[in-house]
């Protein structure tokens, strides 16, 4: 089934071709996010079948978790260029063919003679890194030029909003059985899914906008966004928006077991149900920060929102000492739900700039947060002899939302933007 190309009406109506669309970028995302967050839903059992004590899971967890950001960091700018040289619908079956290879070939891993499973284990996890930051990038990209102005922000929450949940899948599958080699199923898993959706992408068009610039006009010029003051400050601007999304999911949930033992919580807290109720929250906060977003007629005031109720949570974390592990769920709960406005602040992006260069930002844009989880996890690990646990964890907080909060009153309402235009 191949589709004609949906131009953008001046009418306020989604066409059935765009719904499909929007429907196939949001089970892409999906699959992205369900293979995005496995690692971290069985980065314990997996490391522990591989003969690593507990110690050793932390710290060679982490240095993976950080190894495959560093490969979703590259992938961003190679696909971002791509998409705005090549097209969007290009990224989007190369992407997602990368990645569900490189994770079907992490269920197989084993020691060699030539490479410990452990090096395959990482050199697959930036592999795979590669591949999943083409996704959300170029599915967005084509979502916000083919709706009209007015409902572009209905798309975004609809596509965030389901891939989120891919990471409730995640945590679902990976604490479904007690087999310590249950994991290597979980990839096999996403394997599958991404096959299945690289089909149901044979129905995808391209973006009308994208074809329609002049063969004159220079397309996905990366090194543009740095040399121009003005665009630099507009991407910069950007990056710093999205650093608490990826601060709650990185620190305060991927590392919950531990930062639970520091507050003395009632119970055991594992990794996989902190995943499945901060990504339930994250979905619900998705879907409705880009409500709220429609009904204010505003990304920025949306974005004060959640960020700011953010912080509230964060400190009620952070001081949660002695509460039972039910009541710490929750608060992973709400602390994934007001760290939802990922597609907010993703359409924010995709909006602040021309069509030449779209495809490269809004796919470069939440890599390159993704990627500040390097940094972050670094500053994090490096202050914890000094200051402890819990405290590093608000010193790196407070820095985050900080420059969040002040990168947002620097940038553009783009709210009924017209995107026909180029850089």
């Amino acid at each position: 089934m191949i589709m004609t190309p949906v131009q953008i009406s001046s009418n306020t109506n989604i066409s059935k071709n765009a719904k499909i669309l929007i429907a196939v970028a949001a089970l892409g995302y999906f699959v992205d996010v369900y293979d995005l967050i496995l690692f971290g839903v069985v980065r314990n059992p997996s490391l522990a079948s591989l003969g690593l004590d507990k110690a050793q899971q932390l710290s060679q967890g982490l240095s993976l978790f950080n190894i495959q950001m560093a490969g979703m960091l590259i992938g961003g700018i190679l696909w971002g260029i791509w998409g705005d040289k090549k097209g969007r619908k290009s990224v989007l079956f190369g992407s997602i063919l990368m990645y569900s290879t490189a994770n079907a070939l992490n269920g197989l891993i084993r020691d060699t003679e030539f490479l410990s499973a452990l090096t395959q284990y990482g050199v697959l996890r930036f592999i795979a890194g590669v591949g999943l930051a083409g996704e959300l990038g170029a599915g967005i990209t084509l979502v916000n030029e083919t709706l009209p102005r007015e409902k572009r922000g209905i798309g975004a929450l609809i596509i965030a909003g389901t891939g989120a949940l891919g990471a409730v899948m995640a945590a679902l599958v990976g604490g479904h059985s007690q087999d310590p080699e249950w994991w290597r199923t979980c990839y096999f898993i996403g394997r599958g899914m991404g096959l299945f959706l690289l089909i149901l992408r044979l129905g995808t068009f391209e973006s009308v906008l994208f074809q329609n610039i002049n063969e004159t006009v220079q397309k996905g010029k990366f090194i543009s966004l740095f040399t121009n003051r003005e665009s630099f400050r507009k991407y910069f601007y950007c990056i710093l928006i999205g650093l608490p999304v990826w601060y709650v999911v990185g620190i305060l949930i991927l590392v919950a077991p531990e930062m639970s033992k520091a507050l003395n919580v009632q119970g055991e807290i594992t990794g996989g149900k902190t995943i499945l109720f901060c990504y339930t929250g994250l979905s619900l906060g998705d879907f409705l920060s880009g409500l709220i977003s429609q009904l204010l007629k505003s990304r920025k005031k949306t974005v004060y929102i959640f960020v700011g109720l953010a912080v509230i949570f964060t400190l009620i974390y952070l001081n949660s000492f002695g509460i039972s592990a039910n009541n710490f769920y929750i608060l992973c709960l709400i602390l994934g739900f007001f760290g939802g406005y990922w597609a907010v602040f993703i359409t924010m992006a995709s909006e602040q700039f021309g069509t030449n260069i779209r495809a490269t930002v809004t796919t470069t844009v939440p890599n390159f947060v993704r990627g500040a989880l390097i940094p972050i996890t670094l500053g994090f690990r490096a202050l914890i002899p000094t200051y402890g646990l819990l405290n590093s964890a608000m010193i790196v907080g407070v820095t985050c939302f900080a420059a969040a909060l002040w990168a947002t009153s620097q940038v553009e309402e783009t709210f009924s933007k017209d995107l026909d235009y180029v850089e």
